[in-house]
């Protein structure tokens, strides 16, 4: 395992998000992006609550924004280097984001974003 801070691992957060497509970017609408220590379960990399934007119809107003948590310490347990952290850090950033957009986890991992 390799230490990563939280201000680091915040910059490495930023950095993946900022790597996505402006055209995505611009898109995503009514979401936090936080980060934490960990989940609910030690495993768990990142998460994503909400509605996503497929599902979302003329109803959907009023609602508390839909949030993506990255989960700091079971990443860098994970990896020995920090190019392995930044590197799993854009997949986690991109895989939750990707829900934001209603793709699921079986598309994603024949996108390699698993």
């Amino acid at each position: 395992m390799i230490d990563v801070d939280e201000d680091t691992f915040g910059v490495l957060v930023e950095t993946a998000l900022e790597s996505i497509p402006t055209e995505l970017r611009r898109r995503m609408r009514n979401v936090a992006i936080a980060v934490e220590d960990e989940g609910a379960s030690p495993n768990l990399l990142g998460l994503y609550h909400g509605v996503p934007l497929t599902s979302r119809t003329t109803a959907y107003g009023g609602v508390l924004p839909d949030r993506i948590t990255i989960y700091r310490l079971p990443i860098v347990r994970r990896c020995r280097t920090l190019d392995e952290v930044v590197h799993q850090v854009r997949v986690t950033v991109v895989h939750e984001v990707a829900h934001h957009f209603g793709i699921d986890d079986k598309r994603l991992h024949e996108l390699g974003w698993a």
